[in-house]
């Protein structure tokens, strides 16, 4: 964790102006908040009554966006994972202004100051979202996970559930989540070990605002918690994705992974970070060695997720297996309707399938248009990001002017290098000639200016 000094309040000028640069919607046009306000009144007449099973929700403590809630039985060997999707479909139509809206901003929009919505609070946080203080409609996928971690889709419907707890990743105990709950992340574990697959989960950068209106740069591992009910969305995702593929239909994520120019500049990376990578260890293995509750190898788990080429929305095509490098898989996502446009009809799409109907024409007419309009959200979310954690930095060395760094050329890159820093996850272009990839040099902070959200090295004189 970084603390920050922010005495001129840049932070908060800084994420003001990257609101107004990324044109970052504040609130809902008047007309899309009196159709959400029509919805949330919406009473379910399509949905069996399933409030008699034990749903809980995990999530972080401050969330109100719940998109699913889960429920797990044993069945013989198998694990039956019953999964409750927030049923957005049935609070917005095809077409109306909540759709429209949400099609122009494709997702949610994530910032250290507060969020930007997909759907307008009254359905997000309230009548579609599986919060605890009622009966709310949803999408229960049945998920069976065998023994070694196989999974298949079940079957799904619509249905009522109520949710008995809204669980928090940092104060969950054992004693509140389903008795098979470690059991079957343990199982997608190994299954995900066998397959090869090379999901990194490194710790989040993240730039927090206290409840004092200051705000801190923390570096933060994933939690066990958060780790095991990662692993019931993975095996709802790609059961779902098995299932589309087998009826050739679908919208799927797709990856390819990093090319051997960008794994060498990883193994730069790792030695600037001190790291011992043996020559003989492939990316994939390598990475699953790493604890991100180390700084150093956290820094490189984030680096490592910045090397791949990145995933993007594929529908289906005849003869062509969509795949997920990371995951080793085919997968998709449809597990957070509420924040991610796509994931609506990807859930229209699985439940159609599972009960023998055909896919409504307009989810597949959706699956056409959805990967250019999903492909410019998540950009605009990266940029967002980046923008975020670029500003933090700068205020965090800023007055730090004249100081030397340790650090390692990871790549050669136009009029210079780019470099690493040695001792905290900063990555960098400066311009300096003569070095190598894997060479180490020592910089000096020539200037960190949060008002541009830029930070300048040059190599320090001997």
């Amino acid at each position: 964790m970084k603390s920050l000094t922010d005495p001129s309040q840049a932070l908060s000028t800084g994420l003001a102006k990257i609101r107004a640069e990324f044109h970052v919607p504040d609130g809902f046009p008047p007309e899309v908040a009196t159709a959400a306000q029509a919805a949330a009144k919406r009473v379910p007449a399509q949905h069996a009554d399933r409030t008699a099973m034990p749903f809980v929700t995990l999530d972080p403590a401050s969330s109100t966006d719940l998109d699913q809630a889960f429920s797990i039985e044993a069945s013989g060997g198998d694990l039956l994972l019953h999964y409750a999707i927030a049923d957005v479909a049935w609070f917005v139509e095809d077409g109306d202004a909540i759709d429209l809206e949400a099609w122009n901003r494709g997702e949610t929009l994530y910032l250290p100051d507060g969020k930007a919505g997909l759907y307008p609070p009254m359905l997000a946080e309230a009548a579609a979202s599986l919060l605890p203080d009622g009966p709310r409609p949803a999408i229960i996928f049945t998920v069976r996970v065998a023994e070694d971690g196989a999974v298949k889709l079940d079957g799904a419907e619509r249905a009522i559930i109520k949710s008995r707890a809204k669980l928090a990743y940092d104060s969950v105990q054992a004693s509140d989540v389903p008795a098979d709950f470690a059991e079957l992340a343990r199982r997608m574990e190994a299954n995900e070990e066998r397959r090869g697959a090379s999901r990194v989960d490194p710790p989040e950068q993240e730039v927090e605002k206290q409840a004092d209106g200051t705000f801190r740069l923390s570096f933060r591992p994933l939690l066990q918690s958060e780790q095991d009910n990662a692993a019931l969305s993975l095996a709802a995702n790609m059961a779902i994705a098995d299932a589309m593929l087998a009826h050739k239909t679908g919208l799927f994520r797709v990856m390819s992974g990093p090319d051997a120019s960008k794994v060498q500049r990883l193994r730069n990376a790792a030695q600037a970070l001190g790291l011992s990578w043996p020559a003989s260890t492939s990316l994939g293995d390598y990475q699953r060695t790493l604890d991100p509750a180390d700084p150093n190898q956290a820094a490189l788990m984030l680096e490592i997720r910045r090397a791949g080429n990145g995933a993007s929305y594929q529908p289906y095509q005849e003869g062509v297996v969509p795949w997920h490098e990371a995951m080793a898989a085919t997968y998709a996502h449809a597990t957070a309707p509420l924040r991610r446009l796509a994931d609506r009809y990807v859930v229209r799409c699985a439940l159609a399938i599972a009960n023998g109907q055909p896919v409504p024409q307009a989810v597949t007419d959706a699956f056409a248009r959805l990967p250019k309009v999903m492909g410019r959200a998540d950009a605009r979310a990266s940029q967002i990001n980046h923008a975020a954690i670029d500003l933090a930095e700068a205020v965090m060395l800023k007055g730090r002017e004249g100081e030397t760094f340790k650090a390692v050329v990871t790549d050669i890159v136009d009029h210079g290098v780019r470099v690493q820093l040695a001792d905290m996850p900063i990555v960098a272009n400066v311009k300096a000639s003569g070095f190598r990839q894997g060479d180490g040099l020592s910089l000096k902070l020539v200037s960190a200016d949060p008002d541009q959200r830029s930070i300048v090295f040059e190599p320090a004189t001997p």
